[in-house]
């Protein structure tokens, strides 16, 4: 499969940029950078280039993908995820951009090759989702922010998005156009600031998504969800002014 995906996208005349946002992931990021650099290789490579923002990580982090040899970006200052993403998509000359997240075991190189895939079959589409069912819950749904707050919140108030499985999904892939004016959200909230943003500029016809298959990734506790889910609400209800939507 990989062979194809070389071949369609050479086909197609666009670079893929891997780009991961990553604090303080020293156990995990390792799995995720390696078989991306891996696949730099070959006249065909899968991925043109990759780029690790270590967001103000005290454990290594940085260090370990710039051993391996990812190209490393290190900030300083306010941590943030989204404010880590712009920095990446800054740096990054792909015309497909890939978010990854590094907290993910297991990683696969077909996280990369899914999300793209469609971008390449089809001019219309202009984001891929990742979905994916999660080893520590059965498989059922997704994570507590998920399906306690995210997805209500979009069923309500953005219903055209109500299909998305996975909305706080770090797994993305995005032609790089569709961001062009667009102001990622500096924390947590990006990732469904993002979905909500291209939706309205190109519709929800624009928006795929790619199964992933099962990810296993790193639980957090109840205190950082929290304030996840502060930065989840503020995105939607920035969007919103959270009115809710006519169900005729």
């Amino acid at each position: 499969m990989t062979s194809l995906f070389a071949v369609a996208k050479a086909a197609a005349g666009l670079r893929v940029s891997v780009c991961i946002p990553a604090r303080d992931e020293a156990a995990t990021v390792a799995g995720v950078v390696s078989p991306v650099v891996a696949a730099l290789e070959g006249p065909e490579p899968l991925v043109d280039e990759i780029v690790v923002v270590d967001d103000c990580s005290t454990d290594g982090t940085g260090s370990i993908a710039e051993a391996l040899g990812a190209r490393v970006v290190r900030r300083d200052g306010r941590p943030g995820k989204g404010s880590a993403m712009s920095e990446a998509l800054a740096v990054t000359t792909g015309d497909i951009v890939v978010f990854l997240d590094a907290d993910v075991r297991r990683f696969g190189l077909h996280y990369v090759t899914r999300l793209v895939e469609p971008l390449l079959a089809e001019d219309g589409l202009v984001l891929v989702k990742g979905t994916y069912v999660r080893a520590d819950n059965g498989g059922a749904g997704g994570g507590r922010v998920t399906e306690l707050l995210a997805r209500p919140l979009l069923r309500r108030l953005v219903p055209e998005l109500a299909f998305v499985r996975q909305p706080l999904a770090g797994e993305v892939a995005v032609r790089r156009e569709a961001l062009q004016g667009v102001a990622l959200e500096p924390g947590y909230g990006v990732d469904i600031g993002m979905l909500i943003d291209v939706a309205r500029r190109f519709g929800p016809g624009a928006i795929a998504q790619g199964d992933l298959g099962e990810r296993v990734h790193r639980n957090r506790p109840l205190a950082e969800l929290a304030a996840q889910a502060d930065e989840v609400l503020e995105a939607v209800l920035s969007r919103t002014g959270g009115q809710v939507a006519d169900p005729a």
